[in-house]
């Protein structure tokens, strides 16, 4: 079967770079995608950048290029708006790569969570809706680093980035009127921000589901345990799983207590691991606990339950945030993000800073921020058929 190519240029030497960059420098905007791969790898490769601009449609080699520096300087250029589907996953790699911010976005994703669509939204989803264009995905898990590209590669990376600009204008279109075009604007300012993609290396043992049900030195032993194994494939270039084994952990974690011998006669641990790192795992279980270990572990969540009546106002707290979204047309997951909202659940006394400024707290209004703030005063009223949320010194005649 033929495959019909949109027009475009391949960009793979020096020379060809400069003069995309000559041609394109001063564009209003452009529209920008990459291609990459993770996979059996700690760092992730860049494989291929797409970019579309009123001058055409270009795709850039940053493997056989040596230097991406014209395409960084467009990046990180506040004059040009960059259009985007779900940039932060292609920003976190420029960052990490090159150390650029990308700046002025655009992001689709981020804009279609303001007319009513889930968040996250895939891009070939939001094309069908709002342009009628439907394009396969066939291609998204693929040999990026394969040369040279088969043709029906390069249209999948085409399509990418070349319906960017016409998805933008349609959104736009219905912001404007709804007068949202702002807080959207004001959302993709958030990619912005160094924090934003730089990584606490402590997030995987605090997001653990594995950590709750651990005695104190099994969960400083699963601390170390996945820095361990982070540092080695840093080193290595390999994937965690390469490592050690997502599978293992628990068994090593649990049994590191009673030696040696206890992973010997453990089914579940290959002969090869344990005489392959099972001393250094005993004797990373012996260290004795730092001040930095306890700090980090002080951080893990409180079990909500243990206040049933918080758990449940945060619980309606959120549902009445979910039914303002449900009229207004705006995802309830842009809105409170969950991670915003579980921290708000099990940490007394903070509040999510996203909610005191900007377009959050002008869209859910005083009232609903107050609440959030003084979520641990709350009370429910019962009178006569109906309820109240009032605050607990309103009941002691305050």
């Amino acid at each position: 079967m033929k495959v019909n190519l949109p027009s475009h240029e391949i960009i793979e030497t020096e020379e060809d770079l400069q003069r995309f960059h000559a041609l394109n420098a001063d564009s209003p905007w452009i529209c920008f995608d990459t291609e990459f791969i993770g996979e059996k790898r700690f760092y992730t490769t860049i494989c291929l950048i797409q970019i579309a601009t009123p001058k055409g449609n270009f795709l850039i080699d940053p493997i056989k290029l040596s230097n991406i520096q014209p395409v960084l300087d467009m990046l990180a250029d506040e004059k040009i708006l960059k259009i985007a589907h779900a940039a932060s996953n292609d920003y976190r790699l420029i960052y990490n790569h090159y150390g650029v911010i990308a700046r002025n976005t655009f992001d689709t994703q981020i804009a279609s969570a303001f007319l009513g669509y889930k968040y996250p939204v895939a891009f070939n989803k939001l094309l069908e809706s709002e342009l009628k264009i439907r394009i396969g995905k066939g291609f998204s898990v693929t040999d990026w680093e394969k040369r040279p590209f088969p043709k029906k590669q390069l249209r999948y990376a085409l399509y990418d980035a070349i319906y960017l600009y016409d998805l933008f204008g349609k959104l736009k279109e219905k912001l404007d009127a709804l007068g949202r075009f702002d807080w959207a604007m004001e959302e993709c300012k958030t990619l912005e921000n160094a924090e934003f993609y730089e990584t606490d290396p402590y997030k995987e043992t605090l997001q653990s589901n594995l950590i709750k049900g651990l005695r104190f030195n099994e969960k400083v032993m699963l601390l170390r345990l996945l820095l361990w194994r982070t540092e080695e494939a840093r080193r290595k270039n390999y994937s965690k799983e390469m490592i050690l084994p997502g599978k293992y952990i628990s068994a090593i974690v649990r049994g590191a207590r009673e030696g040696i011998d206890a992973f010997k006669h453990n089914r579940r641990l290959p002969d090869s691991l344990v005489q392959k790192y099972g001393k250094l795992f005993i004797e990373m279980y012996n260290q004795p606990v730092t001040e930095e270990e306890k700090e980090v572990l002080s951080r893990l969540p409180k079990d909500g339950y243990e206040d049933p009546k918080h758990e449940i106002m945060m619980e309606m707290l959120d549902l009445l945030v979910l039914y303002k979204c449900l009229e207004a047309g705006i995802s309830h997951h842009m809105v409170l993000p969950r991670q915003a909202f579980k921290k708000m659940k099990n940490t007394a006394g903070y509040m999510d800073p996203s909610l005191l400024e900007g377009w959050r707290k002008e869209f859910l209004g005083p009232e609903i921020v107050s609440w959030f703030k003084h979520r641990h005063e709350l009370r429910i009223a019962f009178t006569e058929g109906k309820f109240e949320l009032k605050m607990s010194k309103e009941f002691n005649g305050v």
